[in-house]
């Protein structure tokens, strides 16, 4: 702050305090130092050593480097905010945060007015400048030029600014209420306003509150509002060079305009006089410094006073809840230190200063040459520094920032500033001196000042008995650990002892195994022996009063060392503790221990030895090792069988396999025939709940159900009905030869029926239900078999239908029993009665079996007439199709070749698509399946294989005397190798590749043996007429043979002509490509 003007230099022979040297710390045993070394170090100084911390001054006058245009008169300063008042009425404001001068003159001639005193408030808003003519000027921040008050008429000697509301309001223009000191010794209370108004000035009030009797200047002033939040009383300290003044009284807080605060208060002394406090002597100047912790916060309440007076530094505390008129507590007067003469031969010096400054631990004096700082704790010389002052150079004063807490030094030529930055530095020694440990620690800086405060305080806390406070402290200090214990045990403090070895073990490093696993053990050790010893209180002292207590102090005990077992398990060795506590007979703490190391398997041992089956059981439910479940199931379960069933419940993550063998002890075990089986409870729980498929599980409960005493089957049967299958076999996860071996030796006959069923044998299973005289059981069982099956159903029925003739011998009960099936009728049981039967017993229901043939007998007639007449029908239709007609066109074209339709043999179809017969067939082949192909080439062979090897001319067959003018044109070959394809066969190609390009490929090799223009031939020839045959003048033997051909032609074009092949390719070719394979498509070619 302020670097730039500041001359780093010192005086070469400046006092300096230094600290006492610190004594060489030896670690023994269990003692580890609990600090890291130089760890804790305070403001700002960072992990440095004992001697450079006490090295540093507690003061550094430092002189700064800003010249002056006229000497200096007077100076003030409050956040941060410098003003020089100069002998020439220049007033320089200096910000020393951002290091600006703003230098404004007073428009007065120096000998018109000589500048006397600079009062700046605490925010360092507003200044008032004070002359020695009793002309006064008002300045606030930010004008450039002050303005005159001129009701001011008086020399101010002191002014008490309201600290409260200037640095609560930081915006507000107005002082608020202020008391002024004047010389002629009277009080005024004032209010400026710094707000422009044209029909106000800043001279908002000044009045007179109180005139002092002797009239002597009022060289200091302050007041403050308490308490700080709701003020409702006020403190106003006056002082004068000999007196120093108390007024207490009720405040009138009002608005910044508002008038009178303090006038109630000086009015209530009127008749009354104040609280005074005279030191008279001969001093020109006093002054009275009020130091404020947290002066920065606008209600904090100043804590130290020092008034300089003649005979010395009257100093104490002021106390806000004091009840008296009197608030300072513990006032003393310090004298004025004798000082070395500045120069030989002159003589001690010993007088008042010209002037002083507080800081929090010590009164700053500033002398004629030299400024020295004095202990306000011990009221030691503690800092002297001389001044390198000029010839004819005069010391001014010293001043203070309330707010900043710096320092200035001023002459009439020189400005310095004091730093004050180490003045506690050795505060902790001073209050150590004095017995004030915890005050000590309080200003400590490093681990060794801490060190040694404690082990003070200890030792202290030893010498007056508080045993427990010095076990504390001893643990936190580096006293070592065999002292210590040695000293608490010859003086018989085995509790204090104990409260030691815990805060040591708290502070012990992590790393330091072996240590605290010492510290622990011999705590449990004293634990234990004082449980035991106040066991034996309470044993001797059962008759007395004191055993209530006795009872309480060793509940505490024992609830301590519950909590140490919970604290530091993890540090404990499990079998040390356990024969210290085995010694001891502390069943309760071995258990307890157990349970805090999680040690279940040696708590569970124990409650079994005992007997204590459900504390066994409740231990186990609270842990999660399921190994401690299947270790302790077969003693548990069969001691308490519910409770431990129960405890597998909660437990879903057990394995139901490793519990066999603990569920197979409750198969024989004596069980209160009222209460459920717990081992079928909890298999059924795995079974439905757990959704198991083991075998064997399937298999135990099967067991226990078989192997139970009672007659009821009805737990198994319920069982064997609802146990879920496999999906994907569809049989039961049991098995079912085990669980039927098991049930025929338990008699088990229902159970026996339905295992039968399960295993597709219901033969068997009715045979046994009828062996038993348990019709109903082989009825269900009858109806079991699949619907389909008519013929198994039907012959179980008449297993049924036999036992109930046979053995029952009942008649009307077997015809009644034709009613539960309608499988058997009535001629199906007739073979089981006997030879000599009378008809009469049953003749109703032969009657109604006749009458219901009748009636099927009369349904298939009306059946058979219904199908007479559909046939006749289609027949019908048969006929009028073939009558149907188109009519063509003379020029209608062939759809493939498209030539002119009627020069050859055609085909029409109702979609009128028109056909030659040649490009027909050529068209059909390429989409008929290869079944279709083979049997036309079998159609084909046979046809012609008997006609002569000559071209077939179809113009000779619609026109025969053409014919054999013709047949020599042309030779063809029906069955050659290669199959040549003619021009109308490419044309009916090429035209097939037009029509969608998407009817089946002739890929394969049967489409190549079938020649259309042959085939046409023989196809379209006139019925009675094939090539080579002849149609006039047949022989009798070829009747059959016409007959034959005429048979295969017409079975030949129904697989030809059936359908037409271009409706048909739509479909049949839907999922073919366009372009087939080795195709280009040129279509899209520009």
């Amino acid at each position: 702050m302020f670097d730039e003007y500041v001359e780093h230099t010192s005086a070469p022979n400046a006092l300096s305090s230094t600290g006492l040297s610190l004594p060489h710390v030896q670690y023994e045993g269990f003692e580890p130092s609990p600090y890291v070394e130089d760890e804790v170090v305070f403001d700002g100084f960072g992990d440095r050593g004992d001697s450079n911390i006490t090295s540093l001054p507690l003061f550094t006058l430092e002189k700064v480097q800003y010249p002056l245009s006229a000497p200096l008169a007077s100076v003030a300063v409050a956040s941060d905010t410098l003003i020089l008042g100069l002998t020439n009425n220049i007033i320089n404001i200096i910000e020393l945060s951002g290091g600006e001068t703003i230098q404004i003159p007073i428009p007065r001639k120096v000998l018109e007015m000589t500048i006397y005193k600079l009062f700046l408030d605490p925010s360092g808003r507003h200044l008032i400048v004070s002359s020695k003519q009793g002309e006064n000027w008002y300045l606030f921040k930010g004008w450039k030029k002050p303005r005159l008050l001129k009701s001011f008429k008086m020399v101010i000697e002191s002014i008490a600014w309201n600290k409260a509301a200037l640095l609560g309001s930081p915006r507000s223009t107005s002082t608020r209420e202020m008391l002024i000191g004047a010389r002629n010794g009277t009080l005024y209370e004032a209010i400026l306003d710094a707000e422009d108004d044209f029909f106000k000035s800043q001279e908002r009030f000044l009045q007179p509150v109180f005139t002092l009797p002797e009239r002597h200047p009022v060289t200091g002033v302050n007041f403050d509002f308490f308490p700080p939040v709701e003020a409702k009383r006020v403190l106003i300290m006056v002082t004068t060079p000999s007196r120093i003044y108390q007024f207490v009284g009720n405040s009138e807080r009002r608005s910044e305009t508002g008038t009178k605060t303090f006038a109630s208060v000086f009015a209530s002394y009127r008749d009354t006089a104040p609280r005074i406090l005279e030191l008279p002597g001969n001093i020109e100047q006093s002054e009275l410094h009020i130091f404020t912790p947290n002066a920065e916060q606008a209600y904090s309440l100043p804590k130290g006073i020092a008034w300089m007076t003649a005979p010395g530094i009257y100093h104490g505390t002021l106390n806000f809840t004091s009840t008296s008129d009197d608030l300072i507590d513990g006032a003393q007067l310090l004298p004025y230190p004798p000082l070395p003469p500045s120069s030989p031969p002159s003589t001690v010096e010993s007088g008042p200063p010209a002037s002083m400054a507080l800081t929090e631990f010590h009164f700053v004096l500033l002398y004629k040459d030299r400024v020295i700082g004095i202990s306000c704790l011990n009221e030691e010389l503690v800092y002297e520094e001389l001044l390198p002052l000029k010839p004819q150079e005069s010391i001014r004063g010293i001043t203070s920032d309330p707010i900043r807490k710096t320092f200035w030094v001023y002459t009439d030529q020189s400005l310095y500033e004091l730093s004050v930055a180490n003045e506690d530095r050795d505060v902790w020694k001073i209050l150590l001196a004095k017995g004030k440990h915890e005050s000590a620690l309080q200003y400590t800086k490093t681990a060794s000042q801490r060190n040694i405060v404690i082990s003070a305080q200890a030792l202290a806390y030893f010498d007056e008995g508080r045993y427990f406070q010095a076990a504390q402290s001893y643990a936190q200090c580096s006293v070592t650990f065999e002292e210590v214990t040695l000293k608490f045990l010859d003086a018989g403090q085995r509790d204090a002892l104990r409260t030691y070895l815990i805060a040591r073990l708290e502070r012990t490093k992590r790393t330091d195994v072996s240590q605290r696993m010492m510290l622990a053990t011999w705590l449990v050790e004293f634990y234990l022996s004082n449980c035991n010893e106040l066991d034996d209180l309470v044993a001797s002292e059962s008759a007395s009063q004191d055993v209530v207590n006795l009872h309480a102090q060793r509940s505490i005990v024992e609830e301590e060392l519950k909590q140490f077992f919970s604290t530091y398990k993890s540090i404990l060795e499990p079998r040390t503790i356990y024969e210290l506590i085995e010694g001891h007979g502390r069943t309760d703490m071995y258990l307890h221990f157990a349970t805090v190391i999680e040690d279940f398997e040696r708590v569970i041992e124990h409650y079994i030895m005992e007997e204590q089956w459900s504390k066994a059981i409740e231990t186990l439910n609270s842990q999660n090792d399921l190994e401690l479940y299947y270790r302790f199931a077969s003693v548990l379960v069969y001691q308490a069988p519910k409770e431990m069933v129960d405890s597998w419940l909660r437990q879903p993550a057990l394995d139901p396999l490793r519990l066999v063998p603990a569920l197979l002890r409750l198969q024989h075990a004596p069980r209160d025939p009222l209460s459920p089986n717990q081992a079928i409870r909890y298999l059924n729980y795995v079974i439905f709940e757990q959704k198991s498929t083991s075998p064997i599980i399937h298999n135990l409960i099967i067991t226990f159900h078989a192997s139970t005493n009672s007659d009821d089957d009805g737990p198994l049967l319920r069982f064997l009905t609802s146990a879920p299958s496999n999906h994907m076999t569809d049989k039961p996860y049991y098995d079912l030869d085990y669980a039927l071996r098991l049930c025929k030796q338990a008699s088990r006959v229902q159970p026996c029926v339905h295992i039968y069923a399960k295993m597709g044998l219901w033969e068997s299973s009715v045979d046994l239900a009828l062996s038993k005289g348990d019709l109903d059981l082989a009825k269900v069982n009858a109806n079991m078999p699949p619907e389909e099956d008519r013929q198994l159903r039907k012959r179980l029925w008449l297993k049924i239908a036999k036992y109930v003739v046979q053995e029952k011998q009942d008649i009307k009960t077997a015809m009644q029993f034709l009613e539960n099936t309608d499988l058997l009728k009535v001629e199906d049981i007739l073979p089981f009665f006997p030879d000599f039967v009378v008809i009469d017993d049953f003749k109703e229901e032969i009657c109604t079996a006749l009458e219901g043939y009748s009636a099927h007998i009369d349904a298939l007639k009306a059946d058979m007439d219904e199908t007479t007449r559909n046939a006749q029908a289609i027949k019908q239709d048969i006929d009028a199709l073939q009558k149907r007609f188109i009519t063509l066109d003379v020029k209608e074209k062939c759809v493939v070749c498209e030539l002119a339709l009627l020069t050859r043999q055609f085909y029409v179809f109702p979609c009128h698509h028109t056909f030659h017969a040649d490009c027909l067939i050529g068209l059909t082949k390429e989409y008929l399946p290869a079944s279709s192909l083979r049997k036309i080439i079998a159609l084909q062979t046979e046809l012609v294989k008997n006609s002569p090897q000559t071209p077939v001319d179809r113009n000779a067959i619609a026109n025969p005397q053409a014919a054999p003018l013709r047949q020599q044109a042309v030779q063809r070959n029906l069955l050659s190798a290669n199959f040549g394809i003619p021009t109308t066969m490419q044309n009916g190609a090429r035209a097939a590749n037009s029509f969608g390009r998407n009817i089946l490929s002739a890929g394969d090799r049967l489409r190549d043996l079938i020649v259309p223009d042959a085939l046409a031939s023989v196809v379209t020839a006139p019925a009675g007429w094939i090539p080579g045959i002849g149609g006039v003048g047949r022989r009798a033997g070829e009747k059959d043979t016409s007959k034959r051909a005429e048979m295969l032609r017409r079975e030949l074009e129904d697989l030809l002509a059936g359908s037409c092949p271009l409706c048909e390719s739509v479909i049949a070719g839907v999922d073919k490509p366009f372009i087939r394979e080795g195709e280009e498509d040129t279509s899209w070619t520009l």
